[in-house]
């Protein structure tokens, strides 16, 4: 009998692979893929109701796109151009600072401690109950109060008033500090499903590679830049590109296609700014992983 020829080591990782990603595949293109076809195609239409009910489409071709940046504003009186800007800029900013927290909470959660399952525990708990229970906790506990900042109302704890009126320090200097503790309590939340991913991808690293640069002499700071850097740096690609998604998930772009297709009866010009959206995302998404696809390989080397 002849012998069966194996298949490649490559080859079964892709098989693999593809049967991973099967039930995704499967669920997109029997739930997504329809949807998405009749986004792009309404957006080229004025879309209306028929006298008789359902839907009427009048083509107009790119008008739809030209008034989403021409004449179209959102909710809150901002033009489309402003607000693709500033979630980008916001975007830029927010990926790196997540990736790198939660690579560091993951770090620490990895360290072997008395309490560590406690402290695990703690931090993980925002995650499970929902930020806003925590918040609505620390705000029984230390107590709040309006403050009248000039340009916006912002909720601050009984030692910012103290500090306000009683010491007079200006409102300009303790702004900036009470908008970066609230954003810590949404860095921990957005976080949470990146410091798990970064914790299982540091538990699979091999001891021995440790073992073998301890041999050598390493520092902990060299063992950690050649050693546990490169073994995680595929799970970083991963983390970059969840956090990407989960960022533009929650954008406020999302509450302006609901607000023109359900509120303003524009479906047309909704469906417009859903397609710019997604090729935004796209695009995006294209950038980092032709920038850290180099990156990855050099390091798998």
């Amino acid at each position: 009998m002849k012998n069966k020829k194996k298949l490649p080591y490559q080859v079964k990782r892709k098989i693999n692979g593809l049967i991973f990603a099967s039930p995704f595949l499967i669920g997109f293109v029997a739930f997504f893929l329809i949807p998405i076809i009749n986004t792009f195609y309404y957006s080229f239409n004025q879309v209306g109701v028929g006298e008789q009910g359902g839907m009427t489409f009048t083509w107009n071709g790119i008008q739809n796109y030209i008034d989403l940046f021409k004449t179209e504003v959102t909710t809150t009186s901002t033009t489309m151009a402003r607000l693709f800007t500033e979630q980008n800029r916001d975007m830029l900013i927010s990926v790196p600072l997540i990736v790198v927290f939660s690579l560091f909470m993951a770090l620490l959660a990895n360290q072997k401690f008395k309490g560590r399952a406690v402290v695990r525990l703690i931090f993980f708990l925002p995650i499970i109950l929902g930020i806003e229970v925590v918040t609505s906790m620390l705000t029984m506990t230390t107590g709040t109060e309006s403050l009248d900042t000039g340009s916006q109302l912002v909720s601050g704890s009984y030692v910012t008033i103290f500090l306000v009126r009683i010491l007079n320090v200006p409102m300009r200097v303790l702004y900036p500090i009470i908008t970066y503790i609230e954003n810590i309590f949404t860095l921990i939340s957005q976080a949470g499903v990146q410091t798990l991913v970064y914790l299982t991808a540091l538990q699979s690293i091999s001891p021995s590679l440790y073992e073998v640069a301890k041999m050598e002499g390493a520092t902990a700071y060299e063992t950690f830049w050649k050693v546990t850097i490169p073994s995680i740096m595929h799970i970083t690609l991963f983390v970059i590109v969840y956090t990407i998604v989960q960022l533009f998930i929650e954008s406020p772009v999302a509450g302006e296609v609901y607000a023109f297709a359900f509120r303003q009866n524009k479906i047309g010009i909704s469906s417009a700014l859903s397609v710019v959206y997604i090729f935004n995302v796209l695009i995006v998404l294209g950038l980092v992983m032709l920038l850290l696809r180099k990156v990855v390989k050099k390091n798998e080397k």
